[in-house]
């Protein structure tokens, strides 16, 4: 039987300071200095002292507060705090009675990316932050559960109107992939973005050539991820290659140890590998030369640069750049293996380099010039300092540095 009865309740009057009247049973009442009485009870779990609110005399009359401790203890008894019960009850009840937070397509939007980021889905944080920045400077206000498929159509529009095509094509893609996160997470229903077609209102161009990367910021970000590539070392090395001398594919996979010249820093490709039939060569940056000598202990005992996983008689699969690339993030509408000659091409003509000198590092030639007879040492001293400050400007996107224009 408990200490306390009514009376000595009733007669409890306040002091300067709170104090308590035990039950026992680490039952007690509160008396505070406003005259409140308050029961609590006192008990451990886990070896952790807790308290449980109770409630208020007289509301909770003490014959009832002797009824919620038999109902604690054996929640105790049970293994069970009553204590973190009540919190958690009394927050779902906050979170019921709450008004419902709009969540904006910009909210998605931003959780979307950490999450893709944090699972390096996407190459960098700087290009996904790019695609979700178009898409919620149109979408972003609104309710994601109220956008329709014509507030996207209005939005890619708008982007392509200002010249932008190709990151038009991104940014519908992103918001699609958003709205699939959004529909697995129950934040909506269904994704409005597959309710149309890109082609529908954004009609293809005449020509389509292989997808490459053009934006500088773009561009460092993929050599950002290629440094991350958590794949064959092999294959590491060779994207870093392909980014530094822009070869085809082909030539690239089938590099021999034998047309390498370090000590003269160059790679002599010859006729038979190459589209135009003539000897090609592609002299090495002192990057390049880094790449190659990582490459010796790894294959340099083999005929091939990049030898196959399965024989190291036969060359890299044709799909092994490609597939590394969907491994980092990139769609075949983003980045290919080939693409690493338009990122090139691309970017040295913007930079100011002669169009002559980066056509003949590319190895294009006119027909009547192949009829000629290639010249492979053609602009040969321009293309050795042409490589090199390339190398140089993707080591300075790596960075994150501002493009600076090369100087031919």
């Amino acid at each position: 039987m408990g200490r306390l009865n009514d009376l000595a309740i009733r007669k409890a009057l306040p002091r300067e300071k709170p104090y308590k009247l035990s039950d026992g049973g680490g039952l007690f009442l509160l008396v505070t200095p406003a005259g409140g009485k308050l029961w609590r009870l006192k008990y451990r779990v886990d070896g952790k002292e807790k308290l449980l609110s109770l409630g208020k005399y007289p509301d909770i009359s003490l014959v009832r507060a002797g009824e919620l401790v038999a109902t604690a203890r054996r929640k105790i008894a049970d293994g069970l705090d009553p204590a973190a019960e009540k919190a958690d009850a009394r927050a779902k009840r906050a979170e019921i009675e709450r008004p419902p937070e709009v969540v904006t397509f910009a909210k998605v939007a931003e959780v979307w990316a950490a999450e893709m980021t944090a699972q390096k889905h996407l190459r960098t944080i700087g290009q996904l932050e790019s695609y979700r920045d178009y898409a919620t400077a149109g979408l972003g206000h609104l309710a994601v559960g109220e956008v329709k498929a014509s507030d996207i159509m209005r939005t890619v529009k708008d982007i392509n109107k200002a010249g932008k095509r190709e990151t038009a094509r991104r940014v519908f893609s992103t918001i699609s992939r958003i709205f699939r996160y959004a529909v697995a997470h129950d934040l909506v229903e269904r994704n409005p973005a597959s309710d149309v077609k890109l082609a529908d209102f954004l009609p293809s161009s005449a020509a389509r050539h292989f997808a490459c990367l053009k934006d500088p910021k773009a561009i460092g970000g993929l050599m950002r991820a290629i440094d991350e590539y958590e794949g064959s070392p092999i294959t590491r090395l060779a994207l870093k290659l392909a980014a530094l001398t822009f070869v085809r594919p082909g030539e690239l996979r089938h590099a021999e140890w034998m047309e390498v010249d370090t000590e003269a820093a160059e790679w002599r490709i010859p006729p038979e590998k190459m589209k135009m039939k003539a000897l090609h060569i592609v002299p090495l940056s002192k990057q390049a030369l880094v790449v190659i000598e990582a490459l010796q202990p790894l294959t340099g005992g083999g005929l091939y640069l990049f030898p196959s996983e399965r024989s190291g008689a036969r060359a890299m699969s044709n799909n092994t750049v490609n597939a590394a690339l969907r491994r980092m993030g990139y769609t075949r509408e983003e980045m290919t293996g080939h693409g690493f000659r338009g990122m090139a091409s691309t970017r040295l003509h913007e930079l100011g380099y002669s169009h002559q000198v980066i056509e003949a590092q590319l190895a294009h030639a006119e027909r009547d010039e192949v009829a000629a007879a290639y010249n492979h040492a053609l602009y040969l001293e321009d293309r050795r300092k042409l490589m090199q400050a390339w190398a140089d400007q993707l080591d300075e996107l790596r960075k994150g540095a501002q493009v600076i224009p090369f100087v031919a």
